[in-house]
């Protein structure tokens, strides 16, 4: 068989194992549908019990108006690190100074106590280097975990997602766990005033500067979004009906397609990936977007072409290649920031996984599955964003960003774009723009707004 031919049958081989991954316009259309209903049903209180995203209210019904002055405490639990920031607000201008902590992963795998009496261990820590001891400083707790808002100040966890499995946190009220690990201390004063998640705080950051901010959204280590939503259309509400009547609603859609609704575009490698997770079952979206699982399923496609001889001949099956959650979802932002026939960053990713005697036609075929599996999740990224944008339906839209995902590929951000170009209802104008710190800034603005409203009475303290 000649050469030409013989690599056309190798290749249209590889494409029958990664089609699954291209999706045709219509059916992302379809998607959109699916999850507009699902999102409905989130927001009724008939069918919120039965809804997988749940569309929980956060309280945060004001966006910052400039005026914020003075100086605030945030923290910023979201994943293996976590940080404690003192931000100063005047007006438009910001000044932050933060410190990061790591979550061990025996914490992470521990009690709530062990967790809570870590975080405060931080703050204690961080406060006594600020020589800040003294002050009684509102606080404003990113805590990036689903949660059931029930005031401002009062969150109970839903379910632990990204990896943290804290016994005795699910249901109770995460203020208390914190302020009682303070209280183990023994000398630390602080109010927490407001409890969001990043994805809010990315929308209050960004909302600082610009008004026409009301959507925001996360693509890292998780996946979610928030928007501001009229009271009328929130039926779990059950606070005041008064100014403003709006409310930013957390929409958890990560967990879109719990319920069987995307079986019909899961791949084998989706499948398996889910079976394999500490949470099988769950996240199920999140599971095909998100950087904590994108390395991964890109790893599950390398490992089938190798062992279907379409890759890496020779391989030692002994090679980090074999090895789950080993391929590392930076490896993708980097191998595709490859431009040139060397592949310089996929040479170097290939070589910290142990493999050898790779040629630079291996090398096209890894950046290949890369490139499919990284658009599939920027173009459901996409078409959740042209959902929200469609629901919103005002004639210009700024949506905050955030997540290490979206800053460090290099095309996300553009296919993005595309795609939505494509599903957002003609003559609604957007625009995506990065958040700067939205999970320290934004929280300290929430802390900040509802300071605010609370000290003119204009509203109550849960907004």
């Amino acid at each position: 068989m000649p050469a030409n031919q013989e690599k056309l049958s190798k290749y249209e081989k590889i494409e029958g194992f990664v089609r699954g991954f291209k999706l045709s316009s219509l059916t992302y259309k379809r998607i959109m549908q699916l999850l507009h209903e699902e999102m409905n049903s989130g927001l009724s209180k008939t069918t919120n019990h039965m809804a997988d995203i749940k569309m929980f209210p956060t309280f945060v019904r004001s966006l910052p108006d400039g005026t914020e002055k003075g100086k605030y405490l945030a923290l910023d639990l979201g994943g293996t690190n976590f940080r404690v920031l003192m931000v100063e607000l005047n007006g438009k201008d910001v000044d932050i100074q933060s410190k990061t902590y790591l979550i061990p992963q025996r914490i992470m795998l521990g009690t709530g106590t062990q967790l809570f009496d870590h975080i405060a261990d931080c703050i204690c820590k961080f406060v006594n280097t600020h020589d800040i001891m003294g002050e009684k400083l509102p606080l404003g707790f990113t805590f990036s975990f689903p949660c059931k808002q029930e005031g401002l100040a009062t969150a109970r966890l839903s379910k632990w997602t990204k990896g943290f499995r804290c016994e005795g946190v699910v249901g109770e009220d995460l203020c208390i766990l914190l302020h009682e690990a303070l209280k183990r201390k023994g000398n630390i004063d602080v109010e927490v005033v407001a409890i969001i998640n990043d994805a809010v705080g990315t929308l209050m950051s960004t909302a600082h500067s610009d008004r026409n901010c009301e959507i925001g959204l996360i693509l890292g280590t998780g996946c979610n979004a928030c928007y501001m939503e009229n009271l009328e259309h929130v039926g779990l509400w059950d606070g005041e009906i008064r100014n403003p009547k709006q409310v930013i609603v957390n929409t958890e859609w990560g967990a879109f397609g719990d319920n069987g609704c995307l079986d019909f575009i899961r791949t084998e490698y989706d499948r398996e990936l889910d079976t394999f997770s500490i949470n099988p079952g769950k996240q199920i979206l999140e599971k095909m977007i998100s950087g904590m699982y994108m390395g991964e399923i890109v790893r599950l496609v390398l490992e089938r072409l190798t062992m279907e001889g379409l890759l890496f001949s020779g391989v030692d099956r002994e090679c980090e290649l074999f090895v789950r959650g080993r391929f590392y979802t930076k490896y993708v932002s980097e191998i595709e920031s490859d431009h040139d026939e060397f592949f310089r960053n996929t040479k170097q990713a290939l070589d910290e996984l142990g493999l050898e005697g790779y040629s630079s036609e291996d090398c096209k075929i890894v950046k290949y599955v890369c490139t499919l599996i990284s658009a599939r999740a920027a173009f459901l990224s996409a078409a959740g964003l042209a959902t929200l944008i469609n629901k919103i339906n005002k004639p210009n839209m700024t949506i905050a960003v955030d997540g290490s995902l979206y800053r460090f590929h290099p095309r996300f951000h553009n296919l993005m774009c595309l795609k939505m170009k494509e599903l957002v209802r003609p003559g609604l104008k957007f625009q995506l723009q990065l958040s700067h710190d939205g999970s320290g800034k934004g929280a300290a603005l929430v802390a900040a707004v509802a300071t605010r409203l609370r000290d003119s009475k204009e509203i109550s303290v849960d907004c």
